[in-house]
């Protein structure tokens, strides 16, 4: 996928950061915008329409999770936390507000493009169609079967709900509560023991070997991903 014309709108509240992003993401191809408070943040996404958003969480006004919520009330637009917060509780927080990833400070500038490549294919990918299909497990949502590498596997309705959750947003962590309350509903947004028993069945079903998934990966204290 090309980047070039990409607008990247960077959020935050230190110049030499939006300076070394902005030559970063420049070289690249993207077009870049800035800001360096939360109400900037939202206004520039307003008035510019960027095609991903990259913010910290430490704004000298509004609070990046705060953005993260408000933003979400009416856009879809990715949003990719970089922070300098390393803290469970923080990562969780941008993840449940809506944020579609998260990055620590320091990063790396070609881990960073990665996750963005992410971020943007989940808004262009169509996460109605028929079938999914992540490095020879597939789902075929229109009969609910599930194969790995042609085999067919029996999953529990749960645990069918669980698999379509994580491929149809293949490559982004979802946290526990979310899961939770998608699969579940929001009376059991705190039963993380039924999640990991869950869990665990769909790894024993899936996986060529359990003790070191392959596709079902686990961000510790966070969530889930499913490899992409």
């Amino acid at each position: 996928m090309s980047e070039a014309g990409q607008r990247v709108l960077v959020v935050d509240d230190e110049n030499a950061i939006r300076r070394y992003l902005r030559t970063a993401l420049t070289a690249q191809g993207f077009t870049t915008f800035e800001a360096g408070t939360g109400i900037e943040a939202i206004n520039a996404v307003l008035s510019n329409r960027p095609d991903i958003i990259i913010l910290d969480l430490g704004l000298p006004d509004i609070d990046g999770i705060e953005v993260t919520r408000r933003l979400r009330e009416w856009s879809q637009t990715p949003i990719i936390i970089l922070s300098v917060r390393e803290a469970e509780i923080d990562k969780i927080a941008a993840l449940d507000a809506g944020a579609d990833d998260y990055l620590t400070k320091p990063f790396g500038t070609g881990e960073l493009l990665a996750r963005m490549r992410v971020a943007m294919r989940h808004l262009t990918d169509k996460t109605d169609e028929p079938q999914l299909e992540v490095d020879g497990l597939k789902m075929d949502l229109s009969r609910r079967l599930v194969t790995v590498d042609g085999q067919e596997i029996s999953l529990t309705p749960t645990e069918y709900d669980i698999l379509r959750l994580l491929m149809q947003n293949a490559g982004k962590v979802l946290t526990h509560r979310q899961l939770l309350r998608q699969v579940w509903g929001t009376a059991y947004e705190n039963e993380m023991h039924i999640l990991r028993v869950n869990i665990s069945n769909l790894r024993r079903k899936i996986e060529p070997d359990p003790a070191r998934p392959h596709y079902l990966l686990t961000e510790s204290g966070v969530g889930y991903r499913l490899r992409f």
